[in-house]
């Protein structure tokens, strides 16, 4: 596994928050389990587009580490896991919100290209 050769060094609250959800797809997966609820993994795959399995598998890892997304394994045949938000991580939805209002104001973008989730938020309108 990939060790990083510095440790992290956070010297501010906003940096905190940016690694807990900043990125590519961290912030998009919070979306897809914000609107959507109780997800499985085929189901945010679903909704998510150009995302590798890797790559997914590796931000809900991160996700579910920093404490804003719960993972369910339940024992059945056949197995079933399902995602879900946390507490911790419906905290950040406002944050994203505004986040999201504010890039409105200023993005000058293809609006095809824009996710499902995005195009039924209210603060993009």
């Amino acid at each position: 596994m990939y060790q990083k050769k510095l440790e992290t060094d956070i010297r501010c609250p906003l940096e905190y928050g940016l690694e807990l959800f900043g990125g590519k797809w961290k912030s998009r997966v919070i979306c897809v389990l914000n609107e959507k609820g109780t997800l499985r993994y085929s189901g945010i795959r679903k909704e998510m587009l150009n995302i590798t399995d890797a790559v997914l598998a590796a931000t809900l890892k991160e996700l579910i580490h920093d404490d804003l997304v719960v993972r369910r394994q339940y024992n059945e045949i056949p197995p079933r896991v399902e995602y879900a938000l946390t507490e911790k991580g419906k905290s950040v939805v406002p944050i994203l919100q505004s986040i999201c209002k504010w890039a409105g104001i200023f993005q000058r973008g293809n609006s095809e290209k824009v996710m499902t989730q995005c195009q039924r938020c209210d603060f993009n309108r």
